[in-house]
């Protein structure tokens, strides 16, 4: 079953990666992908909750930002090393591949884990804009397919682990601290 799961997960690769690459792709998502794309979009919006986002976006920037520092540390410092998994940049002869070659491990997403992560938060406290958070977060995952970097599964797993870790922050501080600017 686990062999059957693989070639599966490997097939898919290939086809988001090789089938659907084409010259747009290749231009925009290893820009899409890149931590320094985002770091200034990160700065500019923990920055404005916590300037001009009163005391729920200060609340909403403590919450978001220990679930990203938690869920982050907890996908590398023990899944990753715990499921081992070689990226199909190095595992998968024909990868399209369109950024540096890492030789982490690659089982589950960070960038996946820590995007749908804060989605979840984001989603749960500002939720007029939900939509808008889970296309960027998924744009992001999918754009690790596209570069070459993940399995579409590490993507899912990465997902899922962003979705679990949001909840948990979301529920810790709705059930022990409670305060009313986070009551939705």
């Amino acid at each position: 079953m686990l062999e059957l799961l693989q070639n599966l997960d490997t097939w898919l690769f290939l086809f988001f990666n090789v089938q659907l690459a084409n010259p747009v792709f290749d231009m925009v998502m290893p820009v899409i992908t890149s931590k320094y794309t985002w770091y200034p979009v990160w700065l500019a919006l923990f920055v404005g909750l916590l300037w001009k986002g009163g005391s729920k976006g200060r609340w909403v920037a403590l919450v978001a930002i220990l679930t990203v520092i938690t869920a982050d540390q907890i996908v590398n410092q023990l899944l990753k090393p715990f499921f081992g998994r070689i990226r199909p940049c190095i595992a998968v002869e024909g990868a399209h591949l369109l950024i540096g070659k890492k030789h982490s491990f690659s089982m589950p997403s960070s960038h996946a884990t820590n995007f749908f992560a804060v989605a979840t938060v984001f989603a749960y406290y500002y939720g007029r804009y939900k939509t808008l958070y889970w296309f960027l977060a998924a744009l992001v995952a999918y754009s690790r397919v596209a570069v070459g970097v993940h399995y579409p599964f590490d993507i899912l797993a990465g997902a899922a682990a962003g979705v679990l870790f949001g909840w948990f922050w979301i529920y810790v501080f709705q059930k022990w601290f409670k305060p009313k600017e986070l009551q939705p």
